[in-house]
């Protein structure tokens, strides 16, 4: 491993930037926990949910994953969207319109209802993600955004951790509730909190630094001076549309997200369903248990994170999570039946899998800036967002079909190592800064 080379900075721009950073990331994650749950709770609703409508195994992945294509299309239009108005109104959009829609699934009778709720659903929330990532690179220099990225995605675990326990809670203890089935009740305490952050975003977020008050002039200075020593050392920096749209590394990037998420969603969408498998019936049980892989995917997150910015190191701070991820995921096919492997395997494959998800999106900042980096952001994530649908669409089939889901997880395994080939095809002198 070579030795740290995060440059030494001063005692006030430490201090400027633990400001900032109290200021946004908390904030901020707690926005991504509510899209996160807002995105996967309908794993929970499916427990009751797809029995009590006579939904098939097939059809209700096909439902879940039509977000994602909603998700897709509306994507990079987002983005450059959110770079020309600022992300104080376009976040707090995105958040209100997604947080409606998604308590609306709770009038959902049929799979044609459901089909459009959750393309609408994807379409209101496109952007959020890679905008935030986008928004990050205005505040934070490439050695610092491994940490920050992480520290802003535990809002990913989180949505588990917290969310999970809460989602069973809700559907064992709502149930017939007023007339509401436990699952409906889920979508409306759910929902509604996104749409309250929502409307604190446009108090709580300014547009950039020169448009927070809290910041003086000085330290918009020290800050801005920092953000252009730091793109003078890029030794690529695209900034127009075209060069984060038909950029090699982007598709790339892209094909690279797309197997992370290919297995994160499967274990985000079909973890409660794999519990119930291995033999537990209680909502409120596979609501505990669907946490603790969430646990570890929060620890995986904080220390790949912060060794990635430690060490400048970025490709075999993804190479290595992905190789072990990929073991574990192939590995608990072995184990359908055994409680205690089952959610041991699958805490290791968060752990990895999804603990190098900031270090990943700490990539594309280092090589696009402005346009480009709002197009390349998307662009990532609109490839990758395809995995949602597939991810979704196989499982439900594989369980349909063959009533297991090993051959799914499998050839999501074999994504995950093919994908590893593509970082390391990165070149290391642009992307470890």
């Amino acid at each position: 491993m070579p030795e740290p080379r995060a440059p030494r900075e001063s005692p006030q721009q430490r201090a400027l930037s633990r400001r900032i950073g109290w200021r946004l990331i908390p904030f901020l994650c707690l926005c991504y926990l509510a899209a996160y749950l807002d995105r996967i709770n309908v794993g929970f609703a499916k427990l009751q949910m797809a029995e009590q409508l006579g939904f098939s195994e097939t059809a209700f992945g096909l439902g879940a994953g039509l977000f994602f294509v909603g998700y897709i299309l509306f994507e990079v239009p987002s983005n450059l969207v959110l770079q020309r108005v600022g992300a104080r109104l376009w976040i707090a959009r995105i958040m209100i319109s997604w947080g409606l829609l998604s308590t609306c699934t709770l009038f959902v009778q049929t799979p044609a209802q459901f089909y459009l709720v959750r393309f609408l659903l994807g379409a209101a929330e496109a952007g959020f993600l890679p905008g935030v990532l986008y928004y990050l690179t205005l505040w934070y220099p490439s050695w610092r955004r491994g940490r920050v990225i992480a520290l802003f995605m535990l809002g990913l675990p989180l949505s588990s951790i917290l969310g999970a326990p809460l989602s069973g809670w809700i559907m064992g203890n709502f149930d017939d509730l007023h007339g509401l089935q436990g699952w409906q009740w889920l979508f409306l305490l759910e929902g509604l909190p996104s749409v309250l952050l929502g409307l604190l975003a446009f108090a709580l977020l300014p547009r950039d630094p020169d448009h927070a008050r809290w910041l003086d002039a000085g330290e918009r200075a020290s800050l801005q001076a920092t953000l252009a020593a730091d793109l003078a050392q890029s030794p690529e920096s695209g900034q127009r549309f075209s060069e984060g749209f038909f950029n090699l590394k982007v598709w790339m990037l892209g094909g690279i997200d797309f197997s992370i998420l290919l297995s994160a969603y499967a274990l985000g969408f079909w973890l409660p369903t794999f519990l119930r498998n291995a033999g537990v019936a209680d909502p409120v049980r596979i609501g505990w248990l669907t946490a603790l892989p969430s646990v570890a995917a929060l620890l995986g997150m904080l220390l790949l994170g912060a060794s990635s910015d430690r060490y400048r190191e970025r490709r075999w701070h993804i190479i290595l999570p992905f190789w072990i991820g990929a073991a574990a995921m192939a590995g608990s096919t072995f184990f359908a039946g055994n409680l205690a492997a089952t959610v041991a395997l699958f805490a290791l494959a968060q752990a990895m899998i999804v603990g190098a998800v900031p270090v990943f999106f700490s990539l594309p900042a280092t090589f696009l800036t402005g346009t480009a980096a709002a197009t390349g952001f998307a662009l990532a994530c609109s490839l990758a967002n395809i995995a949602g649908l597939v991810s979704n669409s196989l499982v439900g089939l594989a369980l349909d079909l063959t009533g297991s889901s090993q051959g799914a997880l499998w050839f999501f395994a074999g994504c995950l190592l093919l994908s590893s080939l593509l970082v390391m095809a990165l070149p290391a002198k642009v992307v470890n800064r």
